[in-house]
């Protein structure tokens, strides 16, 4: 066998043995640098890999660790876990289910609206299954709703953090997806390469999030509707009144750090990370809240501060070194150095109070956690790819692709139903990695635009939470449920929203426009 023919076996059998090692349940940061240090050794021994491009390895590694986008990643994820501490899903859960509970499916079409705002704020897809599974589905199945229809709205609402921006897939999934188009414009020839931005792909999953969404509440009070038995109204003496001073001091706290996040970055006024460190701030602020005494006194003018330092900051110029400085702009910053310290007394009093509760040691650990876990996996995958591509894989790969019946759309439909198969047994942060850097400069170099691309696999991606056997949110909802609930009611629940993803999919991929409009028109 030639010299090429052997590289092309061993990278076909490098990626089947990766599929089937991780079958055995070894955690993937482990099967990635195990299978390409193996075959890096099996090529090199066969003459067909050349170690010397394993000296390329510690400079991508630091480059992944001194990326300026990535640090986006422990600051959404403390801020999210945060959040979560600060019981906002109990408080839009109840505020929601006594507004929407007189009609038909309410209590559904309420658990999707709280997702939908859950995961604009959080974007941790565990926390909020749990919650909405401990307080949600005993209020449901005690209202008689089928045990079906209650847990596949509330898997599929807890999983919205995916799509719905701002949320630590997009960041990773925007970091990779860039380096897969810049590789792809080198590729043909162009060296004053175009960016994609995390702030542009956020942009581009808002229609479709939003459309997602939609689908949701359409099914859920259609179905309702044709079959009132699964979701009875709750009776209206059985319902509490929503009065205005209830429903704006539930809804303004989330809305309004959504907007300082996610609108600073639409707007371009902050980076994803810098929002995300506001992000933080901000949870920590809205978990001060509960904790009583001066926490709770303070957080209200503390984000008073902030808000306070976003609008002098719009309006006036507060940079500072100017030799002429107006004296407008001088009355400015002095107002701005007392709303620093303001802030400043806010957050270190709730630091202060969350840690003597002991929730910012436990909210550290976890975010320590689930971030050396994102890292690690990027590390192992970043030597995956290395080897992967010197025994010509990505070759390989490209020859594949461009072989397959209908070109860029047959393409195109081969990888995400690929990735649809890969959801089955792999999470979202995984397939990310190991995939995109594989496929995503070959289908980027058939013209697909980054920014589609991305969402298409963002909708993807969000179905490894919900498909079976590992689905990850059957996992969360199943630890929660009550006895009564089994797994064929998870199962057969969770499959008419695994459709309409794929119906959203599918409408995204025939409507480009609905992920590129809102980017070209911000950026």
């Amino acid at each position: 066998m030639s010299a090429s023919g052997l590289g092309s076996a061993l990278d076909a059998l490098m990626f089947l043995s990766l599929c089937g090692l991780i079958l055995t349940g070894v955690p993937v940061v482990f099967v990635l640098t195990g299978c390409a240090v193996a075959f890096a050794a099996l090529g090199s021994a066969l003459g067909v890999f050349d170690p010397f491009l394993l000296r390329a390895l510690a400079q991508r590694v630091f480059g992944t660790m001194t990326s300026e986008v990535l640090v986006a990643i422990p600051l959404f994820v403390f801020m999210g876990i945060m959040l979560e501490r600060s019981k906002i899903a109990e408080e839009l859960l109840e505020t929601m289910g006594s507004l929407f509970g007189r009609v038909r499916g309410g209590l559904a079409v309420s658990v999707s609206a709280v997702g939908a705002l859950l995961a604009a704020s959080t974007g941790i897809v565990g926390a909020t299954v749990v919650t909405m599974g401990l307080m949600a589905l005993p209020a449901m199945l005690r209202r008689g709703y089928d045990k079906g229809f209650a847990t596949g709205s509330i898997c599929a609402a807890g999983t919205l953090g995916q799509i719905i921006p701002p949320s630590t897939v997009m960041v990773i999934l925007g970091e990779v997806l860039a380096a897969a188009y810049q590789q792809a414009q080198l590729a043909q020839g162009k060296f004053t390469v175009e960016t994609v931005s995390v702030g542009q792909l956020f942009a581009g999953a808002m229609l479709p999030g939003l459309l997602l969404v939609g689908l949701y509440i359409l099914y859920q009070l259609g179905r309702a509707w044709l079959r009132p038995a699964i979701a009875p109204p709750i009776p209206a003496d059985e319902l509490g009144t929503v009065g205005l001073g209830r429903l704006l001091g539930v809804l303004v706290p989330p809305l309004v750090l959504i907007v300082a996040v996610l609108g600073s970055i639409l707007g371009g006024i902050a980076t994803p990370t810098e929002a995300a460190s506001v992000g933080a701030v901000g949870a920590t602020l809205l978990a001060a809240r509960r904790q009583g005494g001066a926490a709770a006194r303070l957080a209200p003018w503390a984000g008073l501060a902030a808000l306070g330092l976003a609008l002098l900051g719009a309006v006036f110029d507060m940079r500072l070194g100017r030799e002429l400085v107006p004296t407008a702009d001088r009355l400015a910053m002095t107002v701005a150095a007392l709303l620093v310290l303001v802030l400043a007394t806010g957050l270190l009093v709730a630091l202060w109070s969350l840690g003597r509760a002991g929730i910012l040691a436990r909210v550290c650990e976890s975010t320590t956690t689930i971030t050396a876990m994102i890292f690690a996996t990027l590390i192992g995958a970043t030597l995956f790819a290395l080897v992967f591509r010197g025994l010509g894989g990505e070759e390989t790969v490209k020859e594949l692709l461009a072989a397959l019946p209908g070109g860029m759309w047959g393409a195109l439909a081969t990888v995400m139903a690929v990735m649809f198969l890969m959801g089955f047994f792999l999470d979202f942060v995984e397939i990310t990695i190991i995939v995109i850097p594989i496929v995503g400069p070959v289908l980027l170099a058939m013209g697909m635009d980054p920014i589609w691309l991305g969402v298409l696999i963002a909708i993807n991606l969000q179905t490894s939470f919900l498909t079976p056997p590992f689905g990850f949110a059957l996992f969360y909802l199943a630890g929660v449920a009550p006895r009564e609930v089994g797994a064929r009611d998870l199962y057969r629940g969770i499959a008419p929203f695994v459709a309409l993803q794929l119906l959203a999919l599918t409408i995204v991929a025939a409507f480009p426009g609905l992920a590129t409009w809102l980017p070209r028109a911000l950026f």
